[in-house]
Order: C-alpha cells, then structure tokens, then sequence
C-alpha cells in the first residue's frame, strides 16, 4: 500500500493504488470516524470521477449517506465538514502532483485532518489484513450538495479594497477557477485559468521555479504589483513580486503579521478577525529565522512544528493560535477552523500589499525589510538509511560548534549563533531533505559544502 502517506492516500493512480483501494477506503471511513454522513468532493483530474463511483461505492455499501459536493477545491471541502457538522469527509485530489497522480485526504470532525498516525494507518491495515467488506443491511444514499455560495460569501467576507493594485494570476488549471474571478474580479490579468486535469501548461506545483515562469514573465510585461500562483487542489498559494522575483512561502507568514498584528487588519466588514485571539503563531520546522524576528515585536508569540497539514492544524487548534503556515505556501487560520485555504492566504495577503502600496511601500520592499538571512532552499539527498545519514550531520556540527537551540521533532532542527539547519526525512518521498540558512552567503556555501561531503558517502 504505497500510496498511504503521512498526511493522505496519494499515488499514481493504477499503479500505486486503484479502484479496490478505494472502495475499500470508502467501506471503512464510516465504522472508523463514527460517521453515518460523509462530504465528498473532487478536483478536476481525468481519474477523478472514476475514483469517486468507487469511493462512493465504498461508503454507501458500508451504510453512509454521501453528500457530493462535485467539483470542489480542498479547502471548501474543509469548510463544509466543519461547517455544516460533518464527522467525516474525503476529497479526491493530488494536490500538486502530476496529472497522472491522484489520491484522498480525508478529514474527520471539525474539519481535522486524518493522518497515517490517527486513522490512515488503520484503514491501511485493514486493507492489507484482507479484512471483509460486507455490505450493510440497508445502503446509503446519494445527496447532492451545493456550498458553492456559501463559501464565495466566507471569503469575500474578509476582502478588502484591491482598486488600486494591479495583480496577476496563474490559476495552473487547478481548483482555484472554481472562485478566483468571482472573488477578485476581472481587473487582474489571468493565464491557465481554465479547469483542466491535463494540467497542459505546467504541472501544478509552484515550488518548482520552471511552474512559475509564465507568471514572473506576466507580472513583468503587465507591470503587476503582485502575481500569485495556486497549486492544484487550491490549498497553497505563493507570490511573485514586482520584479518578477518569487518569495519563499514562509516569508508571507511575517507579511500576514501586518494583518492580523498591524495597522493593515482590519478586514472588507471593519472588523478584526483575530480580537481575543491571543498572539499565537505557528510556523514548520523548516521556516526562516526571519519570521520570528520580523514578528515578535508585533505581539507574536512564535510556535515551531512539524511539516505537513496532518501536524500543523491540529497543532495550531491545540494552541489555540491565530495562524500559521509553512514553507510549501500552506497558511492556517483560527478563522477557518484551523485548516488552510490557499483563496483565504491570498486574500489577506493582498490586502497587505493593497494597503502598502498606498503608503509607496512595494511588496520588494515589504519583503526586503524581513528578509535578513541567505537560504539554501530545501536540497534532497536521496538515501536508503535516512536516520544514519540525519544523525551524521547532526552529530558533526554539534560536536564541531555550540548549538544555541536543537529541535529532534520531524528530523532535527539545530542553530547556532549565524546559522542554522533542518535535515528531514520526506513523509511522502523517497528522499532526506536538507535547508540550511546563513548570515551571509560565504557561510551559507561553507555549511552547506560540508553537508555533501558528508553524505557523499552515503548516496
């Protein structure tokens, strides 16, 4: 069962995982969540409908009602379990994979996410047990349901006044066409804005430079103040400045500050969204030093945690926290039920930058003012014995140089006076994942020079 992962099912499909898998996903998710109801939605990929018949299949024969929310991004998914009281619900998706790739999260009540450790694993289990699947006396039905509308109104909710912003958008074939003119309009400028499962333009993926492109090239030819790209199912968003420069996901986590901390928070009704709140942030293992620095003297009180929505949402509602995000672009909210929306992300952020730039400030210059570090960016190293390569490199610089601070959750996180490390396993490849941050770029090339001699050997 390789497609079972930390946070989702999601292989490619027919090879990884197939119809019987998710029949039998299907079947089990009632008995496991106590669900007698289930939300189901799917993004836009040529599997997609087949994989909803047989998860269908799955869940009526087991005596579940299914709601069919039809075409959905995933956040609205989230939005209509939590909403309208679902304990359980499913949305077919592969986020940012290839076409060729598909898959299911699954959510449980309150829109929490259903992991490997918390409820994936034992429906894997059952799986590979060759656990019966004997259809319940009397079968479920099919509803149809219709949250189009009432998710549009959530999120115009928070939208401010964007009349003097130009903006550019890559919707990437994906989800985000569901809402993305209906929210901001027609005065920015779109490319692959048209639903297609294909994904015939770039792979849906902006963590891969070569997916952002066409919108660094738009902002520059149509003078953008801002360009924003979503990835598949509409779960993360990332930015491109005015140059055309792209920004690491978790820098926005410091620029949301200014909404939720600043003078810039106050949402389209006029209210602020996090009074009471207390000043909790949640950022991953992997975010910049800069993030915290930048938002500490807002009134932030900082929180680190392990990559991946299955960790970072339950984490951010056991704080209680306003918000928080990742370096991948996912950005969390008390708002929406702790979970992430890549629409809700860009929303606020364009705001922020709205805002700026009536005061002249342009978002390089946002940026400019937190970034303070030089960065590796993540680097994978691929591996058969992750812990012992994990622990080679921990070992030799902590040997080598007094750590100032040390993090041994979801690899280990270790910094020092001018520079820091994160060195992982990938939860859903096959690879160990290095980043390393430096005061300056001589001390960034050393570290991480030293970092490949050390696995050289272990490649």
């Amino acid at each position: 069962m390789g497609a079972f992962h930390a946070y989702d099912i999601r292989g490619v499909y027919n090879v990884d995982f197939d119809k019987v898998t998710v029949y039998k996903t299907g079947f089990f998710i009632p008995g496991l969540l106590q669900a007698d109801k289930v939300l189901v939605g799917r993004d836009c990929r040529e599997s997609s409908p087949e994989i909803h018949d047989w998860l269908v299949r799955g869940l009526t024969d087991a005596g579940a009602d299914v709601y069919d929310l039809g075409l959905s991004t995933t956040p609205m998914v989230y939005f209509g379990t939590a909403e309208y009281g679902f304990k359980a619900s499913v949305q077919i998706t592969a986020s940012h994979n290839p076409p060729q790739y598909n898959g299911m999260k699954v959510s449980r009540e309150n829109a929490l996410p259903v992991g490997l450790d918390n409820g994936l694993g034992q429906i894997r289990d059952w799986i590979d047990s060759g656990r019966e699947c004997v259809p319940a006396a009397k079968k479920g039905a099919v509803i149809p349901m219709d949250i189009h509308d009432a998710y549009l109104k959530f999120l115009l909710s928070f939208r401010g006044d964007y009349s003097g912003l130009r903006i550019a958008m890559d919707l990437s074939n994906g989800m985000s066409a569901l809402f993305a003119k209906e929210i901001f309009g027609d005065a920015p400028e779109y490319i692959y804005d048209e639903m297609d499962g294909r994904f015939p333009n770039h792979e849906p993926n902006p963590l891969v430079q070569e997916n952002v492109r066409a919108l660094q090239s738009l902002v520059l030819s149509s003078r953008a103040d801002v360009g924003v790209i979503y990835d598949g199912d509409a779960d993360r968003v990332m930015f491109v400045d005015e140059n055309g420069s792209f920004i690491s996901p978790d820098l926005m986590i410091a620029v949301l500050g200014h909404w939720f901390f600043g003078d810039c928070r106050n949402n389209a009704e006029g209210k602020c969204r996090c009074e009471g709140a207390g000043g909790r942030v949640l950022q991953d293992i992997r975010s910049s030093k800069a993030v915290g620095e930048y938002l500490v003297p807002m009134g932030a009180e900082m929180h680190t945690w392990k990559v991946g929505r299955a960790f970072a949402a339950r984490k951010l509602r056991e704080l209680d926290g306003i918000y928080g995000g990742e370096l991948a672009g996912h950005y969390y909210f008390r708002d929406f039920f702790y979970s992430d929306s890549g629409l809700l992300a860009s929303v606020l952020i364009l705001n922020v930058v709205a805002e700026m730039k009536k005061r002249g400030i342009s978002l390089s210059r946002l940026v400019g003012g937190i970034a303070k570090y030089r960065n590796s960016g993540e680097i994978n190293f691929r591996i058969e014995d992750k812990q012992g390569a994990m622990d080679a490199v921990r070992d030799y610089f902590m040997k080598a140089e007094k750590p100032t601070a040390y993090m041994d959750f979801d690899g280990y996180r270790v910094e020092f006076p001018q520079w820091w490390f994160n060195i992982r396993p990938s939860n859903t490849e096959p690879y160990l994942r290095f980043i390393c941050e430096a005061s300056s770029e001589e001390l960034l090339n050393e570290k991480v020079a030293k970092v490949r001699e050390i696995l050289s050997g272990r490649l």
